[in-house]
C-alpha cells in the first residue's frame, strides 16, 4: 500500500517540477568533412585561394553529397545562407576541374584558373570590408537608444516684472500719459507770398524810371517784403497784363517761353 501511495504521488507531481531535458542543438555553419581537411565551407575557399589546400586530392562527389544535405536544412531556415554556400561550393567544383585539367592554349581573352583566383580572392576582401563598415556603422551610438536629442520647445518660460519708483517717477509717467492723450492741433502757416495790389503799385512807381524796353524779370519787390521770387515774378507778370490791357505799358515777345520785355506806353503820362 505505501508502494501505491508513493506512485500515485508521484504521477500527480507538476510537470514543471521536473529536470529539463537536453535537446541536441543543430549546428549552424555548414561543416565539410572530407579526406584531408575538415572546416566550414568558406575556410575552404579562403584556404584554396591561398594555395594552402590541394583540391586535385578532394573528391568533388563528397562535396556535392553533403552540399546537397546541407542545402535541404538550410531551406528550410534562410535561403540567403544556402545562395551563399551555392555561390561558393560552385566556384569550388569549377575551380578544381581548371586544376585538373590542362592549361589550354588561350588568346587571352578567357582569364586562367589563377586570375580566376586571384579576382574572387579580391571580390570576397571587399565584401568583407563592407561587412565590417557596416558593422562599425552599427555599433556606433543610435539616436534614440544611446543618444537622445534635446525636446522641441517643450519648456515654458514664466517672467514676472518688479517696478521700483519713487514720487518722482510716478508724477512723470502720469505726465507723459496726460500729454499722450491731448490730440494735437494741426496749425497750417499762410505762405509768404507778394500780392497783386502790391505788384501794381510798384510797376506804377518805375514806370518813369523805364524809358526803353527792360525785363519783366528785372522789376523786383520792395525791400521790406519777404516773398520768394517765384511769387514776386508771378505779381508782377499780372500786374503788367492788367496794364498792357489799359494801354499804359506795352509787353513784347519774341517766341514762346522767351523773355518778356516792356515798356512806358508814349502816350502814358508818368504818375507824379
Amino acid at each position: 500500500m505505501v508502494v501505491d501511495s508513493v506512485t500515485d504521488v508521484e504521477a500527480e507531481a507538476d510537470p514543471f517540477d521536473a529536470p529539463v531535458r537536453q535537446e541536441e542543438v543543430e549546428e549552424q555553419d555548414f561543416i565539410v568533412r572530407l579526406d584531408g581537411y575538415e572546416g566550414p565551407l568558406d575556410m575552404l575557399l579562403d584556404m584554396a585561394q591561398r594555395q594552402k589546400v590541394d583540391l586535385r586530392h578532394i573528391s568533388v562527389h563528397a562535396l556535392v553529397n553533403q552540399y546537397l544535405e546541407f542545402i535541404d536544412e538550410a531551406k528550410k531556415r534562410d535561403l540567403e545562407l544556402a545562395a551563399d554556400y551555392l555561390v561558393m561550393a560552385a566556384w569550388l567544383t569549377y575551380l578544381k576541374s581548371r586544376l585538373l585539367l590542362p592549361v589550354p592554349k588561350t588568346d587571352g581573352e578567357e582569364p586562367t584558373a589563377d586570375e580566376m583566383s586571384a579576382r574572387l580572392a579580391f571580390q570576397l576582401q571587399r565584401l568583407d570590408a563592407m561587412r565590417k563598415a557596416s558593422e562599425e556603422l552599427l555599433a556606433r551610438p543610435q539616436l534614440g537608444h544611446d543618444l537622445f536629442a534635446r525636446p522641441a520647445n517643450d519648456l515654458s518660460v514664466q517672467t514676472s516684472t518688479e517696478w521700483t519708483a519713487d514720487l518722482y517717477d510716478l508724477l512723470k509717467a502720469y505726465s507723459r500719459q496726460r500729454v499722450a492723450a491731448i490730440e494735437p492741433v494741426y496749425h497750417r502757416e499762410a505762405p509768404k507770398v507778394f500780392n497783386l495790389e502790391a505788384a501794381r503799385d510798384r510797376l506804377a512807381k518805375m514806370l518813369g524810371d523805364i524809358p526803353d524796353w527792360c525785363l519783366l524779370t528785372e522789376i523786383g519787390a520792395d525791400q521790406n517784403v519777404d516773398a520768394p521770387s517765384r511769387s514776386v515774378v508771378a505779381s508782377n507778370f499780372g500786374a503788367a497784363l492788367e496794364y498792357a490791357k489799359a494801354g499804359k505799358i506795352e509787353l513784347r515777345q519774341s517766341a514762346a517761353f522767351a523773355p518778356i520785355y516792356l515798356r512806358r506806353h508814349a502816350d502814358t503820362e508818368t504818375p507824379q
